[in-house]
């Protein structure tokens, strides 16, 4: 099993939920150190950047998810793409506790936001108001 730090389309309640086949940790969570998170392109595409120490704590929930649907997710975030996702290991804590542990996230390197169509930085959370200007890329 794997646990996956979801920020953006795939939390639960957002446009890509229906791919996320995990089984939710109660609580939500933010990650340990900071990073930028925009949205991007005429598709509004949530992006975590690995910019570590700059940006905001990233709001989240976690999911322990099987092989198979983690496979599903890369799918989705095509992370076998150049221009796709990459999934890192990075530390995050609970909201209401101290505990921290390392999980799976969906993130773009500094180097894919260089001429990128950033239309707004988050201040952390990416929100059901910000989920409402997503378009799929397979609509």
């Amino acid at each position: 099993m794997n646990r996956v730090f979801v920020f953006g389309t795939l939390k639960e309640g957002f446009p890509n939920f229906e791919k996320n086949k995990g089984i939710r940790f109660r609580g939500e969570f933010e990650t340990q150190a900071r990073y930028p998170l925009y949205l991007v392109g005429e598709r509004h595409s949530p992006w975590l950047v690995l910019d570590k120490g700059n940006g905001h704590h990233i709001q989240g929930q976690v999911f322990t998810v099987t092989d198979d649907a983690l496979a599903e997710m890369d799918k989705l975030e095509r992370v076998s793409e150049p221009d796709g996702y990459r999934r890192i290991a990075i530390t995050v804590r609970a909201k209401d506790a101290s505990e921290a542990f390392v999980v799976s996230t969906y993130a773009k390197t500094v180097e894919q936001i260089d001429g990128a169509d950033i239309r707004t930085e988050l201040p952390g959370e990416y929100s059901i108001e910000h989920a409402a200007h997503y378009r799929s890329r397979n609509p």
